[in-house]
């Protein structure tokens, strides 16, 4: 006897080969979706990575910046003491050279004209003064 398949029975074979169809289309799209998933996960874990060396990077510029701001207010300082010292200089040369000025002029005063040499007698020994009492 022949086997004759029905109508009924090739529809169902066509409906089954159809939901295999779509079954095997459902895993390609869940797998291809998990893939993505995956890569973007990747890209993602490599852009916070990136993330955080700018981060470091950025707290290290900062640190240096800082040590610059102190290297140049310590500069400052400096070059403000080499002036003050250039000015001190300066005063303690002008006052030098005053003193020098007036040392160098002749000074008499009334006591240098008074002063007279020690009278010494013929023993050697000094006896006193001889007085001008001429005024």
């Amino acid at each position: 006897m022949a086997i004759v398949s029905s109508p009924s029975s090739a529809q169902t074979a066509a409906q089954f080969g159809w939901e295999q169809l779509k079954l095997q289309q459902a895993q390609r799209a869940a797998d291809q979706a998990q893939q993505t998933a995956q890569s973007l996960q990747a890209q993602a874990q490599e852009a916070q990575k990136t993330a955080d060396r700018a981060q470091e990077n950025a707290r290290s510029i900062s640190v240096q910046a800082d040590q610059a701001q102190t290297n140049a207010g310590l500069a400052e300082q400096g070059l403000a003491a080499i002036k003050a010292v250039g000015q001190i200089q300066t005063q303690l040369t002008n006052v030098v050279d005053r003193v020098v000025q007036q040392n160098t002029q002749p000074v008499i005063s009334s006591q240098s004209q008074q002063k007279s040499p020690p009278v010494v007698n013929t023993q050697g020994q000094t006896t006193g003064r001889v007085i001008n009492t001429t005024a």
